[in-house]
């Protein structure tokens, strides 16, 4: 299997480290691409947006929870997806929450740091931060009914929170959020996470 992806997105992220909890890095090739160049990827995304994954059997899976339920199908360890139940559901909207704050995070990204300054929409910027705000807010009255889960809800907050941390660590999420900012504190010695750290 082929995994494009960058040492800078946190969906790529999100599937990294479900390769590694689920054990099949080792099965994987990481293509780094970078979505911003052009070259190849809308052949195997027409959405030219990373992650995607080549199966064995060539076929380009994208964009992440895709792919991360896909990863969870193919070892016979503990689920990361739940495969019924109330924890499904639970998971998957937890999982949800995370990639909206994703979503926001990487649209402010967008607006503030790659558009023309005299082309800025601060009202978008503002929309974007609030709802990370939110996002947050909700996140740190769930997280203590967490325990030591570690599915893919709870993985994409890793990768959500570590976002945040790499691209917006002024604005510091972590102020009036004691319980989610030890959840991630445990979250983030994890070896999956600590080796997924994003670096430019």
């Amino acid at each position: 299997m082929k995994l494009r992806t960058s040492a800078t997105s946190p969906y790529a992220r999100k599937c990294v480290i479900v390769a590694l909890e689920t054990g099949l890095a080792s099965r994987i090739e990481m293509v780094p691409t970078s979505p911003w160049v052009e070259n190849d990827l809308p052949q195997d995304n027409p959405l030219g947006r990373i992650p995607v994954l080549i199966t064995n059997g060539g076929e380009a899976l994208f964009d992440s929870p895709v792919i991360c339920q896909y990863l969870d199908s193919l070892h016979d360890g503990q689920r990361l997806v739940p495969e019924g139940g109330a924890a499904r559901w639970t998971q998957a909207r937890l999982e949800a929450l995370a990639d909206g704050i994703l979503d926001a995070a990487v649209a402010k990204r967008v607006e503030t740091a790659m558009r023309p300054e005299d082309k800025r929409w601060p009202g978008w910027v503002e929309r974007q931060g609030k709802a990370i705000t939110r996002g947050l807010d909700a996140l740190e009255e769930e997280c203590f009914a967490w325990g030591d889960d570690f599915m893919i809800g709870q993985i994409t907050v890793a990768a959500a929170l570590g976002y945040l941390d790499f691209r917006f660590a002024a604005e510091n999420w972590r102020d009036r959020r004691p319980r989610l900012t030890a959840w991630y504190a445990t979250a983030a010695r994890r070896a999956s996470v600590a080796q997924t750290e994003p670096k430019e």
